[in-house]
């Protein structure tokens, strides 16, 4: 006689049957590990783009603090590039008209307002991906804290 508990087969299924990585969630790794290769590359921010790494694999390796993580990291960048335009606004130092921008050959003159929303989009967007059901529900609940197990 065993004296372990027997599980229906429907539940059996269900358990074994592990969430598929969502799409929206792969864009936005992609979106961050490419951001911080590049910002590896270009030696700005190291530290934080070696922790961005780290995050990827911890959400990739279905951690739970790697979703944790996930969802600070998205809510912190939104309050600071909300904020950006409020520290950024110096009376002495104020450039009038639009900035320019340089990528290659590439150059165009964009006005600031127009920069700072498109970011505030893109936090948006990275926000509610962390926070949708589907990323909660592709993170194990059996794993513990503990990101470099």
């Amino acid at each position: 006689m065993s004296l372990q508990p027997s599980i229906p087969s429907a539940d059996k299924a269900n358990t074994q049957q592990r969430t598929k990585l969502p799409k929206r969630l792969i864009a936005l790794m992609l979106f961050l590990s490419i951001a911080s290769i590049s910002g590896l590359m270009a030696n700005q921010g190291v530290l934080l783009c070696v922790l961005t790494l780290l995050m990827v694999i911890a959400v990739l390796g279905r951690q739970r603090a790697g979703l944790y993580l996930l969802r600070g990291y998205t809510i912190a960048q939104l309050g600071l590039i909300s904020l950006l335009p409020v520290i950024l606004y110096d009376p002495d130092n104020l450039v009038a008209g639009p900035s320019s921008y340089h990528l290659g050959q590439w150059q165009a003159k964009i006005p600031d307002s127009l920069v700072f929303a498109v970011l505030i989009i893109i936090a948006m967007v990275q926000v509610w991906i962390a926070f949708t059901a589907k990323v909660s529900a592709y993170c194990d609940t059996k794993n513990n804290m503990n990101i470099m197990r």
